[in-house]
């Protein structure tokens, strides 16, 4: 499978990789996934609310 992305979005995953803080832009992707994974099983619409609100929030800067 191949993705593609926003320049936006490589910006972010290079600099997550840049910062050390994560070793692949697999790894980055792994993680967002099982986040994803995480917000898809929630049980309420109030938890996905407030994970919509305040945790995941595409913020590059």
């Amino acid at each position: 499978m191949s993705i593609s992305l926003t320049s936006e979005q490589e910006r972010f995953i290079q600099s997550k990789l840049q910062a050390g803080k994560y070793r692949s832009a697999q790894e980055i992707l792994e993680i967002a996934l099982r986040l994803l994974d995480e917000y898809d099983r929630a049980d309420t619409a109030a938890v996905k609310e407030r994970i919509r609100s305040k945790h995941y929030v595409f913020d590059p800067t």
